[in-house]
């Protein structure tokens, strides 16, 4: 197709034809996805496992650079296939529209110029000889000015003698050929520059900038095929109903949505884990390819974070960790990731765990958090091999130190959790969609401020789809009275609190409330600064003593103290840790490890593997 494209050309193009070009360039796709599978399992990982020294340390650097250059041309070759469908598609509109005008202009015997102007025959009848109006033509516009306004030639004069009634209706014809041309044309243009960005540097060296370049590639094809894919992708259903779209689809269209939009159906609840798994994988190498040109220490933590995910993605396993799958990922907010050790679909017993305080997507959390969901699935499989562990980053748990002053203190509001525990809730709701087995274990975990959103993600209407059991470590509170209020009963909360976790004895609302009011009240007082700091000190030990004084007795932060007897969840018996006050509280952060918390970690898993009958227990506070 050229800038000179005319009616007639739009009326013969094949449209099969774009399709089989791209049918041949999701061939070559497919081609290069098997070649990275095959690379990636039966070469990489044997490998890895059985040889070592230089030379294996050579042979695998080799593999992972001809794993990159399959997952590349799977990409690019995917964006072409799909560029081209959805050209296809486009035209198909504009097609119809003049093959609709011919027939209706073959139907009334006018005749279609070369130029798209439609001849029409005499008509009518003239009110002074009552002859037959002459012939004539009209035209929607020139082929020099697509884009005009439709040029009418041979028009009547008016108020001479009334129209030849063919000259509307030529008209409309001729406007509609003017029209379609004039789209195809656009459509054209937009898809021709497209195509011709979709091209590698010469040589076979896929490296960070070879993936900026990818990630503009993918933009671009969204761009032009959006009204083609994304319009259909379910956003605003369930999980369930998701699911069954993604069953319902062709594999073509799997394939085509997985090239354009892998961040969008790897972030998909309810959308299959071995398919988010390979979409995220994908997506992971194109937000590296755009973080890599942005500057700034967040773009550069969250890029610390992705390659290490990516380099543990490609890791041969540690003993006794089931393999990794990466079920989300994204560079919103402070960054997204979801990672599960062990397939959560094929498992009967999955846990989800959601991190809290000044969490983010950086290079600590893909290394301890993620930790801690392959500590969780090692301990549990040791009762149960089927079994899932992730770790749940889906939501902006608040950060200290913050960006802005008045963000410090977000962690005194729930806000964050709020909106986290809606995102929880509907990925929960995908785990169960999608899960194998008629009645699997699901495990609900919160950490600090992430078991504040377990809590209310508890506590809104119909609970956390399918939890079975809700562990809460290191809470602050759920904002709940009572365990039941959780949703699954009593013996199904349990607790983890250290004593030497400042954490979990933070003073409830009313203390601090009374301390802030106090401190404030004895500033203002004060007319000197130095005095003012003073009297808003003592101010603030007095408002203290007050909210203390109206505080219930199992008083934390959050609602009643999860730990204590007037809660009624089930308290299992943890290490007390090592003796610190805030801001260092190294007892916080024990509780998953199985090394520095034996007894912690080893609940965890019982818990995690429906074994909870076998946990030891401790007394309340």
């Amino acid at each position: 197709m050229t800038t000179v494209l005319t009616w007639q050309q739009l009326r013969d193009l094949k449209l099969s034809e774009l399709q089989d070009a791209a049918d041949g360039w999701g061939e070559v796709s497919n081609r290069a996805d098997a070649g990275r599978d095959r690379v990636s399992n039966e070469m990489t990982n044997k490998l890895a496992e059985t040889q070592k020294g230089e030379a294996a340390k050579a042979a695998l650097g080799r593999l992972t650079r001809l794993d990159r250059n399959f997952e590349y041309v799977y990409t690019e070759c995917g964006l072409v296939r799909t560029a081209l469908n959805s050209l296809a598609h486009e035209l198909s509109g504009p097609q119809r529209k003049v093959k609709g005008a011919l027939e209706d202009a073959a139907g009334l015997g006018f005749t279609v110029q070369g130029d798209g102007s439609v001849g029409y025959p005499p008509g009518g009848e003239s009110l002074i000889d009552s002859k037959p109006l002459p012939a004539g033509s009209a035209a929607g516009a020139s082929y020099g000015t697509p884009f005009g306004p439709p040029l009418h030639v041979n028009a009547p004069q008016p108020g001479l003698a009334p129209p030849n009634p063919n000259h509307a209706k030529a008209q409309d014809i001729a406007d509609r050929i003017h029209q379609a041309v004039g789209e195809a044309r656009e459509i054209d243009g937009r898809f021709s520059r497209t195509l011709a960005g979709l091209k590698a540097a010469p040589g076979l060296t896929v490296d960070t900038k070879t993936w900026t370049d990818a990630a503009a590639d993918a933009a671009a094809v969204r761009g032009v095929a959006g009204d083609y894919l994304k319009n259909d992708i379910p956003l605003d259903r369930t999980p369930a109903e998701r699911r069954l779209w993604w069953a319902h689809l062709t594999r073509e269209q799997r394939e085509e949505y997985m090239a354009v939009y892998p961040d969008v159906i790897g972030n998909l609840d309810g959308v299959p884990a071995e398919v988010r798994d390979t979409a995220n994988r994908d997506n992971l190498q194109l937000l590296i390819g755009k973080l890599e040109g942005q500057d700034g220490e967040r773009a550069q933590a969250r890029l610390a974070g992705l390659r290490e995910i990516d380099r543990q993605l490609r890791a041969a396993p540690i003993d006794g960790a089931p393999p990794m799958y990466l079920l989300g990922v994204g560079d919103q907010g402070m960054g997204r990731a979801i990672v599960s050790f062990g397939n959560p679909d094929t498992s009967r017993n999955v846990s989800a765990y959601v991190p809290g305080l000044g969490t983010a997507l950086d290079a600590d959390f893909a290394r301890n958090d993620v930790k801690r969901a392959r500590d969780t699935a090692i301990g549990a499989q040791m009762h149960d091999p089927s079994t899932a562990s992730i770790v749940w980053l889906g939501y902006d748990p608040p950060q200290l130190p913050a960006d802005r002053v008045a963000d410090n203190l977000a962690v005194t509001k729930d806000t964050h959790a709020r909106i986290g525990a809606v995102a929880y809730d509907d990925f929960m709701a995908g785990i169960s969609a999608t899960n194998e087995h008629a009645d699997p274990h699901i495990t609900a975990i919160g950490h600090s401020y992430g078991s504040l959103t377990v809590g209310l993600a508890a506590q809104r209407e119909g609970g956390i789809p399918g939890a079975d059991d809700i562990i809460l470590l290191g809470s602050p509170g759920t904002e709940a009275r009572t365990a039941d209020d959780l949703g699954v009963g009593s013996d199904h909360v349990f607790v983890g609190a250290a004593e030497n976790d400042s954490v979990t004895q933070l003073p409830d609302r009313a203390s601090v409330f009374g301390l802030g009011q106090g401190f404030e009240a004895g500033y203002r007082s004060q007319t000197n600064p130095v005095t003012g700091v003073l009297a808003g000190g003592a101010g603030a030990a007095a408002g203290f003593l007050l909210g203390d004084e109206a505080a219930s007795e199992s008083g934390i932060y959050y609602g009643t103290d999860p730990a204590h007897e007037d809660f009624g969840a089930r308290r299992f018996r943890v290490a007390d840790g090592p003796s610190a006050e805030l801001p260092d509280v190294p007892a916080h952060s024990n509780y998953f490890d199985p090394e520095k918390d034996e007894q912690s970690a080893g609940n965890i898993a019982l818990i995690v593997a429906g074994r909870s009958d076998g946990i030891s227990t401790q007394e309340y506070r």
